[in-house]
């Protein structure tokens, strides 16, 4: 069965509705960005700080070819990660790419951005960073959704979406 990806700007929802897909479809979610917090044994922030951004894209790569080549899984990736196209490229190849694409102003006003070393310069940095990102992820995406009223009704448009996007 194809992989559920789904991408978007830190904060917008990936690991609560990951968690929830989980849940219900039983099937494992893998978080990009834990699965290169444990194999390099430090934080994101550590990584940046010691190794630059560069370094942290291609531990992304090498996440992305890996768990593109699996099935069944759900995939919650970092906000950095499909604005590379063999990133978005490699998930797309086995599974339904799912862009949540919460406004950026709430998302910021609503979410913690502590311990997020790209959301460090404010609001007005956040929501133009969401700018320049938008016509990526609407590229590595089959599916957007746009209603976040509440998690729960996410997932069920996300569920929804992702079969029609299987028949």
């Amino acid at each position: 069965m194809k992989n559920i990806v789904l991408i978007g700007m830190m904060g917008c929802g990936k690991t609560t509705c990951g968690q929830m897909l989980s849940e219900r479809l039983n099937r494992p979610l893998v978080d990009t960005d834990t699965v290169i917090i444990q194999r390099e044994g430090r934080s994101i922030n550590d990584i940046f700080a010691a190794e630059g951004e560069e370094y942290f894209r291609q531990r992304e790569m090498e996440v992305a070819r890996e768990l593109g080549g699996q099935e069944n899984l759900i995939i919650a990736t970092g906000g950095g990660l499909p604005l590379r196209w063999e990133n978005a490229e490699a998930l797309r190849q086995n599974g339904v790419v799912v862009w949540l694409k919460r406004d950026p102003a709430s998302t910021f006003a609503s979410e913690s951005m502590e311990g997020r070393p790209l959301a460090q310069d404010g609001q007005d940095a956040f929501v133009q960073r969401f700018l320049d990102r938008s016509p990526k992820y609407e590229r590595a995406s089959h599916v957007i959704i746009e209603d976040f009223t509440t998690p729960e009704i996410t997932v069920g448009l996300i569920l929804q979406a992702v079969s029609e996007q299987s028949k």
